[in-house]
């Protein structure tokens, strides 16, 4: 019920060795200059106590990453308001990218991920979160998911 993204769409492995350059499983920096974090986007599953989610990456501004990252082990830190962010996730399971939708980013309790909210528009990746998806289209999503990008997991 969770497939995840290992990195943002504009990371290259080149970045790995680079000073400016950070990937974890949480935070990642490119060249210094860009910043982005991991959360959930959470769709509720229809007829189910269950809830899929897509793990993504949203950019923030320095700014609020710099915020984010001073709060990232501090108790209480989910009474923070939530941070605008740009999905830089693609899902390739959408007809149209999910590159750049506008998000704010909840941020939870130590040790949860964030919460990614999208912008209430008609993309369907919108429309799912907002309205939720059948057991069928979870089991559609996971086909769609493996064999993406030739056989490339998200």
């Amino acid at each position: 019920m969770n497939y995840t993204a290992e990195a943002p769409a504009v990371w290259e492995p080149a970045f790995a060795d680079a000073d400016d350059c950070l990937l974890s499983t949480d935070q990642c920096v490119v060249r210094g200059q860009h910043y982005f974090v991991k959360g959930l986007i959470e769709i509720p599953v229809i007829d189910s106590d269950e809830v899929f989610s897509w793990g993504v990456w949203v950019s923030l501004s320095r700014e609020s990453f710099s915020r984010a990252s001073d709060l990232w082990d501090r108790p209480g830190r989910e009474a923070e308001k939530p941070y605008f962010g740009w999905l830089t996730t693609d899902l390739p399971v959408y007809p149209a990218t999910t590159l750049n939708l506008k998000t704010r980013v909840h941020t939870r309790p130590v040790g949860e991920r964030p919460f990614v909210e999208l912008e209430p528009t008609d993309h369907p990746l919108a429309v799912e979160q907002r309205t939720g998806i059948s057991l069928e289209r979870v089991r559609e999503i996971a086909p769609a998911v493996l064999h993406a990008s030739d056989g490339e997991q998200l």
